[in-house]
């Protein structure tokens, strides 16, 4: 079985986040990056999947410039056999058509068997990537999966969906398909030193953007900015009774309570 995880570096959480002075997106300069959570998840069960059937071949992608190869590694060293880089210095301000649609170019003559992505990145929260390169790649799709389990004959995939107020759904896929993993399907394992090692000198294949055709957008960034402040911060001390007695008094002379 071959499996694709398609994995997106982000910036890490205590990162502070500046705007460009273009306004198109955040300023990249200063800011550390990691692998996306949810991708984490989605690497982790592409490893439980190839442990279970003893034999899988796992390809780790990802869309962006040259530092991205270092996030790749990271999810490479955690059971991965090949690590590809589309490389693209405009990958982090594209929306998410340009991205799927990269993804799907190079992804396309693979014919791999089962695509893992992260339900949404951390930095933009859309969840927009995954669907979207099931369609182009006309393959079913199931999104914010909490459980998976393979057919005995590996032609089907049964998925349980996290939905609305605690309610689940299963369906069943048959391969090949694309699914995008929710945290909580796993606790993402540790990489171990053998494998560190190992993809410190893999090669990284590189695939330029530009060679892959034309990219589709569908929507334009008009503004980045961060919201300004409008009022100042007031902390209330003292016991919890007496804090609450303030708080309640503050919102009934600010704000109309019926």
């Amino acid at each position: 079985m071959r499996i694709l995880v398609c994995i997106k570096a982000v910036p890490e959480r205590d990162s502070a986040l500046g705007v460009k002075a273009s306004g198109d997106f955040y300023e990249e300069a200063g800011l550390k990056f990691r692998v996306n959570d949810y991708d984490l998840c989605a690497m982790e069960e592409a490893v439980r999947v190839k442990e279970k059937l003893g034999e899988a071949k796992i390809t780790v992608v990802s869309v962006g410039p040259s530092r991205v190869e270092e996030q790749i590694r990271k999810a490479l060293s955690l059971g991965g056999a090949y690590g590809v880089r589309i490389d693209d210095t405009a990958a982090p301000a594209r929306d998410a058509l340009s991205v799927a649609n990269l993804l799907a170019a190079w992804a396309g003559p693979q014919k791999f068997d089962l695509i893992l992505c992260g339900v949404m990145s951390e930095d933009l929260q859309r969840g927009q990537v995954g669907p979207m390169l099931a369609q182009l790649l006309n393959y079913p799709c199931a999104t914010t999966v909490i459980s998976l389990q393979l057919s005995q004959d590996r032609k089907k995939i049964l998925c349980e969906r996290e939905l609305e107020q605690g309610l689940r759904e299963k369906v069943e896929l048959p391969l090949p398909a694309l699914l995008t993993l929710q945290t909580g399907i796993n606790i993402p394992r540790w990489a171990s030193l053998s494998n560190v090692l190992r993809v410190k000198k893999m090669e990284i294949a590189a695939f330029p953007a530009a060679e892959l055709g034309r990219v589709q957008s569908c929507e334009k960034l008009v503004r980045a900015y961060l919201p300004e402040r409008s009022r100042k911060c007031e902390f209330l001390e003292g016991d919890s009774a007496s804090v609450a007695d303030r708080l309640l008094s503050e919102i009934r002379s600010r704000v109309k309570v019926l």
